[in-house]
């Protein structure tokens, strides 16, 4: 792909930088190095994307999970496959029972809100298919770090201050007491540069390394979340682990403007995206980016793609439009035509915050890893099972509690998720993977990072740094900072709720490795958290 690495329209203390042999991309640079490390002893890209993730378990707590999803796109052999390694609800599950309590929506902490993990699962699929070296080998980074301890992030450091004050607040029954014994220090949060470790962390993943993941599905470890479970009433049982495999799926995808966007099918919301961009296909957006017809038309369409979405993105086992019909140009044009000048309201849920990490790897002969894990809304349930320092992730406070609606909360029924690695292809080539975390802000930091990079011709880089909105729900649009006064302006005259935002961390964050038409590699990284580009 052709981008000017010497143009930058917007400051940034990150730097496009450029590989031939490799590259890992993520969020914790102690975890990007150890990706690299495993490409430096003959793995490919796969080998350091699940060693990456493994890391990512440890050094990002606040995010993700040994007991979290994970979804994944692999460019191998010329093709892109598809990994859906997200859990469905217990066999126990009882919707109705929450609602004869009074409940409108699901928890977002406790035992009710715990799906089936799936990142385990997604590591060894993974390997298995794709990998060169012993999936063991894989996992001995994570595992050191957990034991020896290391020095937490900033960033890290500060969404784990806003996790400690959350627990606080909303976590006071006793099935919450051990996430404090794993994740506090003398009652608190690690501080920048404090060292942090979890043996019960490193022991369970060395189980998983030793088992392929089969401890945890089918093992002791599975004996003990399930028992943890029953200890407290909760619908999670061995016997829903045990039935757990990853799901091999189709991605889907749309044209935009000569490009291939690629993303996983639902039950994940990358469809979102995918709605968005079609509909703003319709529109001329080439010129400056910051004009205001640009920004609204935009918001608008990611307005409409949310408001399809949550009616309609389910399991896809109980969708009632299949993903071809969502993403028809027919379909578009007409979700296009209520596009006016004045903002609408597509009276659908808020979006919330979220908990996740993302991660781009590529090796020099050609495979490329897009891949996304998380606990979601940080540490997800809190719910941590004693002596394994397993943090079981909330999924399933994404469920509905309306009987009318295809995310009713059902057993053995996937939520509603909003993970999604993203991926890029031109003429059947592979650009490469891209991805922009933050719960219900990932559609709309794939919306925007797209159309820098193929409306505005920005390079990776640029298109990550440049200054993002954020639809929050009803009229509300959250500006970052950096966005021109112009703009925020006159989106409020077309009646916008306008709110900008100095701190940048709920705009999501990113990374992105693109093939350039020389056969290297260019990564790019996110300003608003602690990541690096670690390259060969």
């Amino acid at each position: 792909m052709k981008f000017d690495a010497n143009q930058y329209r917007y400051p940034s203390r990150r730097t496009l930088v450029y590989g031939a042999r490799g590259m890992v991309a993520t969020g914790a640079p102690l975890a990007a190095q150890a990706g690299l490390d495993i490409l430096k002893r003959g793995g490919n890209a796969v080998d350091a994307a699940v060693a990456t993730a493994a890391c990512l378990t440890v050094l990002e707590p606040a995010a993700n999970g040994i007991g979290g999803d994970a979804f994944a796109l692999v460019w191998h052999g010329g093709k892109l496959h598809g990994l859906n390694a997200s859990g469905c609800a217990p066999e126990a599950a009882d919707a109705r029972s929450l609602i004869s309590a009074g409940m409108n929506a699901l928890p977002e902490v406790g035992w009710r809100t715990v799906t089936v993990p799936g990142a385990p699962g997604a590591w060894a699929a993974l390997s298995e298919r794709f990998g060169r070296l012993p999936f063991a080998k894989l996992l001995e980074p994570a595992i050191s770090y957990a034991e020896r301890g290391y020095p937490v992030s900033p960033t890290v450091a500060r969404m784990w201050s806003n996790g400690v004050k959350r627990y606080v607040k909303e976590c006071g029954g006793d099935e919450f007491r051990h996430w404090a014994d794993v994740f506090c220090i003398d009652g608190r949060a690690p501080v920048p540069g404090e060292i942090w470790h979890s043996p019960d962390h490193a022991r369970t993943l060395a189980a998983i390394a030793d088992s392929g993941a089969e401890e945890f599905y089918r093992g002791r470890v599975a004996e003990a979340i399930g028992a943890f479970a029953k200890k407290y009433g909760a619908w999670l049982a061995p016997g829903d682990l045990a039935k757990f495999h990853p799901e091999w799926v189709e991605p889907i995808s749309v044209n935009y403007r000569g490009y291939d966007v690629w993303e996983i099918p639902p039950n994940g919301q990358g469809i979102v995206a995918l709605m968005a961009l079609n509909i703003t296909k319709g529109f001329e957006l080439s010129g400056s980016r910051e004009y205001l017809e640009t920004y609204h038309r935009l918001i608008e369409s990611m307005k409409l793609a949310f408001a399809e979405g949550r009616r309609k993105v389910a399991d896809p086992r109980f969708m009632t439009a299949d993903a071809g019909k969502l993403l028809s140009d027919a379909y578009a044009d007409r979700m296009r035509s209520f596009i006016g000048e004045r903002a609408a309201d597509p009276a659908t849920c808020r979006p919330d915050a979220g908990g996740t990490v993302y991660l781009a790897a590529a090796d020099g002969e050609g495979c490329m890893v897009s891949m996304i894990q998380s606990n979601y809304m940080g540490f997800g349930s809190y719910i941590v099972v004693p002596h394994t320092g397993i943090a079981l992730h909330n999924r399933g406070s994404n469920f509905s509690l309306d009987p009318e609606s295809p995310n009713f909360l059902a057993p053995g029924k996937k939520p509603y998720h909003t993970i999604i690695p993203g991926f890029l292809t031109k003429d059947g080539e592979a650009v490469g993977p891209f991805g922009v975390m933050g719960g219900f802000m990932q559609p709309q930091g794939h919306l925007q990072v797209i159309t820098n990079i193929i409306d505005f011709g920005m390079n990776p880089q640029e298109a990550i740094d440049a200054p993002r909105w954020q639809w929050t729900g009803g009229l509300r649009v959250e500006l970052e900072s950096g966005v021109p006064d112009h703009i925020a302006l006159g989106l409020a005259e077309r009646g916008h709720d306008i709110k900008t935002v100095r701190d940048t961390i709920t705009f999501g964050r990113g990374e992105m490795i693109f093939r350039t038409e020389h056969g290297t590699l260019a990564g790019a990284t996110e300003p608003r958290t602690d990541g690096c580009a670690a390259v060969w």
